[in-house]
C-alpha cells in the first residue's frame, strides 16, 4: 500500500523503503514509526496510517505527526479514513497529546475537503522545508567550525545561542545548560 499511495502521490520514484526497513521501523526493539490498518468486515486491508511521537515546545507535551493516510480508492467514501483519523485523535485525547499534525498536497483537493469537514485547520503560515540526499549528506558532513563552548569559572555559557545549540549537538548535552564539565 505504500507503494499505491507514491502512486497517487506522483511520487512513486521516492518511495524507496524496503519491506525490512519497514518491518524494523514498526517492530523492531525501539520503534520508529506506528500503524494502524482498516480492514473491511470480510479481512480485506481498506487502509492505513503510519505515525510518529513529535513534540511541541510551545505546548510543552507530545503530539502525533500523521506521515502518512492512505485509502484504497474502491473503499473511499466508506469511513475508512475518519476511522483511522478518530483512532488517532483518541490516542490523543488518552493520553494528553495537544496536537495531531499531517501534510497534504495542494492540489489534493479530495482529501483537503475531507480535512476540512472534520475541522482540521491548514497552518497556511507554515512552509515545509526538507533535506534530502546529497544536500542533507553535504550538510551533515560539515565540520563544527570551533569547539563547543564551556561554562565558564561562575558557571555562565559562553558564545552565540546557535554555538550553545551545535554544542549540545556535538555531544556535550550539559553546555545546553550551562554546566558543560569541560
Amino acid at each position: 500500500m505504500v507503494r499505491e499511495l507514491a502512486e497517487y502521490e506522483k511520487a512513486l520514484h521516492e518511495a524507496r523503503a524496503s519491506e525490512e526497513q519497514l518491518r524494523e521501523a514498526l517492530f523492531g526493539e525501539r520503534p520508529a514509526a506506528y500503524a494502524h490498518i482498516a480492514e473491511t468486515e470480510d479481512g480485506e486491508v481498506a487502509g492505513f496510517a503510519l505515525w510518529f511521537l513529535n513534540f511541541s515546545t510551545w505546548r510543552g507535551v507530545h503530539g502525533i505527526y500523521l506521515e502518512d493516510l492512505y485509502v484504497r480508492p474502491a473503499r473511499r467514501g466508506g469511513g475508512y479514513g475518519k476511522a483511522l483519523l478518530a483512532s488517532l485523535a483518541r490516542i490523543c485525547v488518552e493520553r494528553g497529546y495537544e496536537r495531531l499534525e499531517w501534510s497534504v498536497l495542494d492540489w489534493n483537493e479530495p482529501s483537503i475537503d475531507f480535512y476540512r469537514a472534520l475541522g482540521a485547520q491548514p497552518q497556511d503560515e507554515w512552509t515545509v522545508y526538507r533535506l534530502t540526499d546529497g544536500a542533507l549528506a553535504e550538510l551533515g558532513g560539515e565540520q563544527p567550525e570551533a569547539a563547543p563552548p564551556c561554562a565558564d569559572e561562575r558557571g555562565e555559557l559562553g558564545g552565540s545561542r546557535p554555538q550553545r545549540a551545535a554544542a549540545s549537538a556535538a555531544g556535550c548535552a550539559a553546555a545546553a545548560t550551562g554546566a558543560c564539565p569541560r
